[in-house]
């Protein structure tokens, strides 16, 4: 595993992040599928194993629950203070149904909620989970979470968003440390590509990028089918057949890439890992041989120049 510098933030983090969305389980409809708690905390001790250091969670994912999987499985591991954890806020969930809310009183009631369920003093990456742009450019969000720091009760703070222009927003209000953001092969398609203005920008001002995505939901691991059926509580159930028809047809475009060397997936993930920009990725880990695919990645080789012309060929062409 090879370790980076998050951004101004000064965390060392493994290159390849455990992302935990999936872990939550499936009990309210917004996860990958059914779960099981032992093998996901076995997922996680096999991650730390393979020097993976770096954990991303929210507090949304699961209603608390995949806090509570991660607190657990790193306590039982005795590296619960070791590693770095982030997590995420923004979702009020406790009445049962998600609705958005920064107001100072749900994240100071939401953090006490994480580190309960993580069981820890200090969360070392709190992250807004994908606010607007006037939310951003108004800026009132942002001082509870410097209170927060004061206080201790954060070392760094961030912001996970969606858009582009979303992102250049938190920059230039020169308050978040990190950017959480969607990137991986498919994004020199999509109508805003982080590479061209988001990434530059981020390395002039020091931010730390996290990578969210790399598999695209798993379509980039060249398993998604045609008539691959998702479980009940899994969000791929309810996306249309012919976005995800499409999205197969992508990942077929790209298979190339597969050799005796790497699978789908560890190309995809090395794709990621070739941009500079980028300090860290979390990919989703539900059982420990996902974990031992996903981590190998760190240790190959890169794409090469002419593999990445391709895919670039083949994606505009």
């Amino acid at each position: 595993m090879k370790y980076k510098t998050l951004g101004r933030t000064g965390l060392v983090v493994s290159e390849i992040g455990f992302g935990t969305w999936a872990i939550g389980g499936n009990d309210h409809g917004n996860s990958y599928g059914p779960t099981d708690d032992e093998t996901s905390t076995k997922a996680i001790a096999k991650a730390l194993e393979l020097g993976c250091n770096f954990f991303d969670t929210a507090d949304v994912y699961g209603y608390g629950h995949s806090e509570t999987v991660l607190g657990q499985g790193l306590k039982a591991a005795g590296k619960l203070n070791d590693v770095i954890i982030a997590t995420t806020v923004g979702g009020n969930f406790y009445s049962g149904k998600i609705v958005v809310d920064f107001s100072r009183a749900y994240i100071r009631k939401a953090i006490q909620e994480s580190l309960k369920r993580l069981q820890r003093d200090y969360i070392d990456l709190y992250q807004l989970h994908n606010p607007s742009r006037p939310v951003i450019e108004d800026g009132q969000v942002f001082e509870v979470l410097d209170e927060l720091k004061k206080e201790g009760l954060i070392r760094h703070y961030g912001v996970s968003n969606h858009s582009v222009q979303e992102g250049i927003a938190c920059i230039k209000s020169g308050k978040p440390a990190t950017l959480q953001l969607v990137y991986n092969l498919t994004s020199m398609i999509q109508s805003e590509n982080p590479a061209d203005q988001l990434f530059p920008l981020a390395k002039e001002n020091n931010i730390g990028i996290i990578a969210r995505e790399p598999l695209a939901s798993g379509f980039l691991t060249g398993k998604q089918q045609r008539d691959t059926h998702y479980e009940k509580g899994d969000i791929r159930a309810s996306w249309p057949g012919n976005y995800r028809t499409y999205k197969i047809n992508l990942a077929q475009k790209l298979m190339f890439l597969q050799n005796k060397e790497r699978t789908m997936t560890q190309a995809a993930l090395r794709f990621v890992l070739d941009e500079p920009a980028i300090s860290t990725m979390i990919v989703g880990v539900k059982t420990p041989q996902q974990a031992i695919e996903n981590f190998a990645a760190s240790e190959l080789m890169a794409l090469s120049e002419a593999e990445h012309k391709k895919v670039e060929a083949l994606l505009l062409g």
